[in-house]
């Protein structure tokens, strides 16, 4: 038997690069790039997130390490400050001014851990919003520009 080229045959070839490919292609091409930048989308969400919570983290543990400044210095400096001063003033004075010192140093600490945690807020991922946007511009001036053709 003789191999001879069958004209069906020619018809199952791939046509050139230079023909626009099928629609069904087009709607192949589109679904395997979407699926990838939802998922690309999804990884920076993730990375930015995990920064965000990281930093608030930071800020929490500033506020337990306030609170418990605050409370080893009622105990220890109360007790000595008060003394020291009752030795020229009245007890009572005494006891008000470490007061006030001890609160003053509470308020510093608090205000800072307070910044760390504004620092990670809002717990969006704003970074992969705004990409997001982007690439729906992207698309949308795209289809604008395939629609005038």
């Amino acid at each position: 038997m003789s191999q001879t080229a069958d004209p069906q045959s020619d018809r199952d070839i791939t046509p050139p690069a230079s023909v626009d490919p099928s629609t069904g292609e087009l709607v192949s091409r589109l679904s395997t790039e979407l699926s990838q930048l939802v998922r690309d989308e999804l990884r920076l969400a993730q990375v930015e997130v995990k920064g965000k919570a990281k930093k608030a983290g930071l800020g929490v543990g500033m506020f337990g390490a306030a609170g418990l400044l605050a409370l080893y210095g009622v105990g220890v400096l109360i007790a000595t400050a008060i003394l020291a001063l009752a030795l020229a003033v009245d007890a009572w004075l005494a006891a008000l001014i470490v007061a006030v010192v001890l609160l003053a140093a509470a308020a510093i600490a608090g205000l800072v851990g307070k910044k760390r945690v504004q620092e990670a807020a809002p717990p969006v991922p704003s970074k992969a919003v705004d990409s997001i946007k982007r690439d729906i511009d992207t698309v949308r001036q795209a289809h604008d520009t395939a629609g005038d053709r």
